[in-house]
């Protein structure tokens, strides 16, 4: 993974002083809290309902051995022995005193992180898929150009201060993986004939109050040309993006209101002066970075292990997991796995202790080389594991409540924190969460379902990504109480789909019982091996409307 250079270790350490002045400042009084706001968000640090919030950056997900102790003992030095992942692939902390912000700061500078531009009208966390660099139907490897996006967009003084904030990804597998439909900017990197990098540019993608798909942009777009692309495209947004109504004021908005041809003929103008510039990337710059993600030293494994097929003939616990949990590697012998945070209704989606963390940064060192990436279902990746030692990594996993068999299953539920946290939401959503979690509890029954996503958000900031869900759920206000709106038929992926509220919104109490009648309706109507959004796109809604707002004299109540 990336090293921090000079220049990385200079800033990030001459921002923690300039914030620990700046928060001296506000307890002292010499600030108020409307100057200290733009300080505190341009560091990550937001007002909730009950105390401060921190939001770490975690850029593409990846982590060290180290760096996962570090967010562990933040955890339990200064929160409540826990962080929450995001899907943004970033971390977060509840319940942090102003105080010692600057103190926290210094500790994650000290293993070469930081919390900056994880909120505020900027460029945020520039996010990839949890497997990238080790995916068995990856073409290239994105992490490198990742990498280069985030130096460039860190403390750009051109896009700290856009019309609203902004988020990238990339991703370069046959499943994407990243969700690059639903971002600001979407990459996907392709080798073209020749086996040149070549990306292709979606743009104006986005959830939130108007959910919209990214539109392509280019096609064939060579490499050394992405940094240059992405700025005429930001120059345009910056320029031309609303700044009255923050409702209004995302890429996506902008897109639409021009059309996609006459937003793309506005970046190409403004492309065709910056890009054989200084933006355009050399190949010394990206050997620069690319050497640090050079592939680590793998031993030289059999694609077969017969401890392994052994121990999943004979235990067919392990065997269910594996099903699920458990992905191919590019290279022969290794597999990556996935450590599932959603092991039912004890446990709010994403959360984290600071014991499992810690416990899962010795996995790293034990079995892998210690590296963990978080992936945006909320979930822990351990991208290197020996097919050989897995059994032993599972059995552990066990005892640590991270072995839930239920990756990419209805209850691998994605959650934002909601009400209970958050200032912004309209209904709580992890009660929600453990209440469908707890009335799916029969395993065999959720895996005989296969792949079903289910995400909730307790707001239209759609934190929790509910358009993108099979089932989506929307907490909403209603009259002053908190009720529930579901969607039915989104998806992530190259297919990605867009839900569709199917009526009326529920109270909390009724909510597991109307995602139980939708499983019904899939199930009764489902052809074999068939999955959730495939039954719903060819059946429609009108089956699932018939089940769950039953007729009364003609008219659904």
């Amino acid at each position: 993974m990336y090293q921090y250079d000079v220049y990385d270790h200079a800033l990030v350490r001459e921002r923690v002083e300039q914030f620990r002045d700046q928060v001296e400042r506000r307890i002292s009084g010499e600030l108020s809290e409307e100057e200290f706001l733009p300080l505190r968000l341009q560091n990550g640090l937001y007002y909730q309902k009950h105390a401060y919030m921190l939001r770490v950056a975690i850029p593409y997900g990846t982590l060290s051995s180290k760096q996962l102790r570090t967010l562990a003992a933040i955890g339990r030095d200064y929160d409540r022995n826990y962080g929450h992942l995001t899907t943004r692939q970033n971390i977060q902390y509840n319940w942090i005193e102003l105080e010692q912000v600057p103190d926290i700061l210094q500790r994650l500078a000290d293993v070469e992180m930081h919390a900056i531009q994880t909120s505020g009208n900027c460029v945020r966390n520039i996010t990839t898929e949890a497997f990238a660099g080790v995916a068995a139907d990856e073409m290239i490897d994105p992490r490198p150009l990742a990498e280069i996006l985030r130096q460039w967009s860190t403390v750009n003084p051109e896009f700290l201060f856009l019309p609203r904030k902004f988020k990238i990804a990339i991703c370069s597998a046959e499943q994407d993986r990243a969700a690059i439909q639903v971002h600001d900017i979407g990459l996907y990197l392709y080798p073209g004939a020749s086996g040149e990098m070549l990306l292709r540019v979606l743009v104006g993608g986005g959830l939130g109050r108007t959910p919209i798909l990214g539109q392509q942009i280019c096609e064939d777009l060579p490499w050394q040309h992405l940094l240059s692309y992405v700025e005429a495209i930001l120059r345009v947004y910056n320029r031309y993006g609303r700044r009255d109504n923050k409702y209004k004021a995302r890429i996506k908005i902008l897109v639409k209101a021009l059309g996609i041809e006459a937003f793309k003929q506005e970046v190409e103008q403004e492309w065709e002066q910056i890009k054989t510039g200084p933006a355009e990337l050399t190949f010394a710059e990206y050997q620069r970075v690319s050497t640090a993600f050079s592939q680590p030293d793998y031993l030289n494994l059999p694609e077969q292990d017969l401890d392994y097929h052994t121990h999943i003939y004979m235990d067919d616990d392990f065997a269910r997991w594996v099903s699920r949990n458990v992905s191919a590697h590019k290279t022969p012998g290794y597999v990556v796995v996935t450590l599932s945070t959603k092991p039912g209704a004890d446990m709010p989606p994403g959360d984290v202790t600071s014991a499992q963390m810690e416990t899962v940064a010795d996995w790293a060192d034990e079995y892998g080389f210690g590296e963990i990436r978080i992936a945006h279902e909320q979930n822990l990746v351990l991208p290197d594991i020996r097919k050989r030692d897995l059994y032993s990594l599972w059995q552990k996993a066990i005892i640590c409540g991270l072995a839930s068999p239920n990756a990419g299953l209805l209850t691998d539920i994605i959650a934002c924190p909601g009400g209970d946290y958050c200032s912004l939401a309209n209904a709580k959503s992890i009660p929600i969460a453990q209440s469908i979690q707890q009335r799916f509890e029969n395993l065999d029954f959720v895996h005989d379902l296969g792949d079903l996503s289910l995400n909730i958000s307790g707001c239209m900031n759609a934190c929790g990504h509910h358009h993108i869900g099979n089932i989506g759920i929307l907490g909403v206000d209603k009259n002053g109480s908190e009720f529930y709106q579901i969607t039915l038929g989104g998806a992530q992926g190259k297919n990605s789909s867009l839900g569709k509220v199917i009526g009326p919104s529920f109270s909390a109490e009724e909510v597991p019982s109307v995602v139980e009648k939708i499983i019904d309706i899939y199930t009764r109507y489902r052809e074999p091996e068939e999955l959730f959004v495939d039954t719903y796109q060819r059946i429609g809604a009108e089956p699932f409307r018939e089940k769950i707002y039953p007729a009364t004299n003609g008219v659904s109540i």
